[in-house]
């Protein structure tokens, strides 16, 4: 045995001795037992000692999470776990921290000045605090400890979660990042059970609040009836919404929205400000036909629309984990309440990175199951997969999601006899580790189908840009041989030549009064057959195959307000027309200069005619 314990990497040695501690055991009792079970064919030796260790050990710890996050012990152990998890061999320990230091070099330095304006100002000001020189884990190890402990990560969406924790930082994770989510987790746990029952309403006795807003700490919530405005409070529970308007004194009862009920019902944003303008976009509508109107509610901000996307997201998601479970028939109350759990933890994460990046949110739907696959393509597939998972349960796991919220002391009436019953009467407990091939198979390519649809998008945008830049630069030169005619005009209307003026004017008047307004539109028609016979002679369009345009007079001369609501307001409109007036004044221009032969001969008889 220790033959074999010496191939471990020194911080996987570590672990397995602490995780000997936290069970009250030795180490030699561990990996004996470990070795009980174990076959070759299982794979890399270490790891999966390092993996049955771990489990045991996080097991144990759940059962004082809270107590074990506070003192920072569950993150110093788990994080560890993690490190152990990458470098479990002696072999692997020395090469692994020099590639995983140059990766993290490099992305830095390649993303520095590619990524520099999404970087948030958080991490930019107080990255000495975030980042240290230990080693630091990667996506996978990550994923790895989600499937064993469900609070840090979810493993049907962490490689997400992680992506938009790591961002800024290499797409590494180091520790003291790490410890502040968690303690951010913790802390946002025991704010949201500070928060009070909306008025006129008796919560479920599995009903939790997850978000609440529109308070005197908090920013406005404001619903919108008609033409008259309401502001209040707005909570969001694990069932339904509710708004209370707010009173003279207290606030009114509260409206309740069920968002579990097995309707049709639908959430989108909504347009507030005047004629629809994207600008003061800020709202949410809500519309189900269990009402009688749609429920319009707003969220004021100075700058961009974060809240109301913020709220969106959670609302969709609650609607959408109930449409998730009457899909799917899942009407076993643990499994239901484990899903319950999940969405709860998911919710709570969120929370806990926007504190940590409150200059620049992370995007809701990374943290939040439901919204995530519901949004994604080949998202329908996760959901089957995650489905089939949770039905055929794992009975190797005992550290739940559930578990977790109860150990956190968020789920008290829901751990009753009833569910103790239910659980020892299925067929398996819940599954927490979904490390089904199946399921993971199906998020690896939702994920990359994803980023192929974002780079597609991002392209598509840049050719829209380009095309309607493109399209102003065109009709800007086509008309350009007109801006020579407008001084000429001027100086008629303005008197600067009075001979040409005179000229001009008895000239209209002979026309008018000798009624040759037919004959003076034919003269100009001959005159412009002959402008086109001298054209063609000169072979003008041989010398005419292109038009040469300048960018530099694309200045625009509007203020940032007008930009934004024109450009949200007209932009394809305006493209297609003057996609239209491009074809048309080429098609005039390709017969002026005799380009056409056919089109050129019917126009001249027509005109002759």
């Amino acid at each position: 045995m220790a033959m074999k314990l010496k191939y471990l990497s020194s911080i996987a040695e570590d672990v397995i001795k602490r995780c000997s501690q936290k069970l009250d055991t030795s180490v030699e009792k561990l990996v004996e037992d470990f070795e009980g079970g174990w076959n070759p064919e299982m794979g890399n030796y270490c790891r999966k000692l390092v993996e049955f260790c771990s489990g045991k050990g996080v097991n144990e710890m759940c059962h004082n999470i809270e107590g074990n996050i506070n003192d920072s012990s569950f993150s110093r152990l788990t994080y560890d776990m993690m490190l152990a998890w990458e470098r479990p061999s002696y072999y692997d320990e020395e090469p692994m921290e020099t590639v995983a230091k140059e990766k993290e070099e490099r992305k830095i330095t390649l993303n520095t000045t590619q990524e520099l304006d999404d970087i948030p100002l958080f991490y930019s000001d107080i990255m000495p605090l975030l980042v240290n020189n230990e080693p630091n884990v990667g996506e996978d190890a990550f994923v790895w400890l989600g499937s064993l402990v469900p609070l840090v990560a979810d493993v049907s969406n962490g490689r997400f979660t992680f992506e938009s924790l790591t961002a800024p930082t290499g797409n590494r994770l180091h520790f003291p990042a790490y410890d502040m989510f968690l303690k951010e987790m913790d802390k946002c746990i025991r704010h949201l059970q500070k928060h009070a029952t909306p008025n006129g309403v008796e919560l479920a006795e599995d009903e939790y609040i997850l978000h609440v807003d529109g308070t005197a700490s908090t920013q406005r919530v404001v619903r919108h009836i008609g033409t008259t405005s309401w502001p209040g409070r707005l909570t969001l529970t694990n069932y339904s919404l509710y708004f209370e308007a707010s009173g003279v004194i207290r606030y009114e009862d509260a409206l309740k929205i069920d968002l579990s009920k097995n309707v049709e019902q639908s959430v989108k944003p909504a347009a507030t400000g005047p004629w629809g303008a994207q600008l003061y976009d800020k709202a949410i509508i809500y519309d189900s036909t269990d009402l009688s109107e749609t429920v319009v509610l707003e969220f004021p901000e100075l700058t961009s629309s974060t809240r109301r996307d913020h709220w969106l997201a959670l609302v969709r998601e609650i609607m959408f984990l109930h449409q998730f479970l009457s899909k799917n028939q899942i009407n076993c109350l643990i499994q239901t309440w484990e899903l319950h759990s999940r969405t709860i933890l998911g919710i709570v994460r969120l929370h806990a990175a926007r504190e940590m990046l409150r200059i620049s949110p992370p995007v809701p739907t990374k943290f939040l199951i439901f919204s995530l696959y519901n949004e994604i393509p080949k998202g329908d597939y996760v959901l089957e997969e995650l489905a089939d998972s949770l039905k055929k349960g794992n009975n190797g796991q005992s550290c739940s999601a559930s578990s977790i919220l109860r150990s956190m002391n968020i789920s008290k009436s829901v751990d009753s006899d009833i569910i103790i019953d239910e659980a020892s009467q299925a067929d398996g407990s819940v599954n927490v580790v979904d490390d089904s091939p199946s399921l993971e198979a199906a998020i690896k390519q939702s994920r990359e189908e994803e980023k192929e649809i974002l780079i597609a998008k991002a392209t598509t945008d840049e050719l829209k840009e380009e095309g309607v830049t493109d399209s102003v630069l065109v009709i800007t030169e086509l008309l350009k041989p007109l801006k020579n005619a407008v001084p000429w005009f001027q100086e008629i209307f303005t008197w600067e030549r009075p001979i040409i003026t005179l000229a001009v004017l008895a000239a209209s008047l002979m026309i008018t009064y000798m009624e040759w307004v037919g004959k003076t539109f034919a003269v100009f028609l001959i005159w412009a057959i002959i402008k086109m016979l001298d054209a063609r002679q000169k072979k003008i369009h041989d010398k005419s195959n292109e038009i040469v345009i300048s960018r530099s007079s694309m200045a625009s001369d509007q203020s940032t307000m007008e930009s934004i609501v024109s450009a949200q307001h007209g932009l394809y409109t305006v493209h297609d027309m003057m996609q239209i007036a491009n074809i048309a004044m080429l098609k005039i221009w390709s017969i002026l200069i005799s380009k056409a032969d056919k089109v050129l001969v019917r126009f001249f008889f027509q005109q002759l005619s």
